[in-house]
């Protein structure tokens, strides 16, 4: 296809217009809301309870791309009472939903370490589904640093 001097000047007066009225791409970010909403659908609508779930997290990352991030439940892992999941959620990710970890008995421990990519200062959550229908919730503000700056 051959664009023709006609079309070109009325996509570049399209592209002005566009900018005059104030649209400034900026990064894709999740809010609180969503993330909620991905836990609460998650737990099935249930308040994740505090305790039983731990995650560890630096409190300061100098290296937003690569955030060590590792979470355990403490559970007997036996078939009448075991973790079934634990989804990781960072409330400023454009996908809030990081990651989920499914667990059977079989497992004998409810644990799991991953690396996570954040983009700005935020907060981290780990929620874990029991067989019961219950739920835990740990949580953990990640400060990301830029240029070796707090912030």
């Amino acid at each position: 296809m051959e664009l023709t001097r006609r079309q070109a000047l009325a996509l570049s007066a399209g592209a002005v217009a566009f900018a005059g009225l104030g649209f400034v791409p900026g990064p894709a970010s999740a809010d609180a809301a969503a993330a909620e909403k991905r836990l609460m659908d998650f737990t099935g609508g249930k308040a994740p309870q505090e305790g039983r779930i731990t995650l560890t997290a630096p409190e300061i990352a100098e290296n937003g791309n690569t955030v060590p991030i590792s979470v355990s439940v403490d559970s007997e892992m036996t078939p009448d009472s075991y973790v079934e999941a634990v989804m990781l959620v960072a409330d400023g990710n454009p996908n809030p939903a990081v990651a989920t970890f499914n667990f059977t008995p079989s497992s004998g421990v409810a644990a799991a370490t991953t690396r996570m990519r954040l983009a700005q200062t935020q907060n981290v959550i780990a929620v874990a589904r029991m067989n019961d229908g219950s739920a835990y919730i740990d949580r953990k503000q990640v400060k990301v640093t830029i240029g070796g700056c707090g912030g």
